[in-house]
């Protein structure tokens, strides 16, 4: 079973405020699970998503906004990977997965 931690270790473990992970739970840069108190639990790979939050924040000096951005894109480009790597699917049903997970995609870096 991986580990999870609580937000004081969490925060311990990234350098970070724990009113900063609160914020970026209220943003949905994170989505940490509750225990049945409502007590934030993270996982390894939310940790994980954190360092990459503050590495993109403090060194790369990307504001919250683009930083949303940036997840959303990358989250998309991994259902991309997943949607493709499906086998047991026919393959029109993974073309139109496919589709609208670009559409998706598209939206996301639109500038204009």
């Amino acid at each position: 079973m991986d580990d999870i931690f609580f937000i004081s270790t969490a925060s311990r473990i990234l350098g970070m405020h724990p009113q900063t992970l609160r914020k970026y739970d209220r943003l949905g840069l994170v989505s940490p699970n509750r225990t049945v108190g409502s007590m934030r639990l993270y996982s390894p790979k939310q940790i994980e998503r954190l360092r990459l939050i503050k590495i993109l924040v403090d060194k790369k000096r990307i504001n919250l906004a683009g930083v949303q951005q940036l997840l959303s894109i990358a989250d998309s480009v991994h259902r991309l990977r997943d949607i493709a790597s499906l086998e047991n699917y026919s393959q029109s049903n993974v073309h139109r997965r496919l589709l609208r997970e670009l559409d998706t995609l598209e939206k996301l870096v639109d500038l204009t």
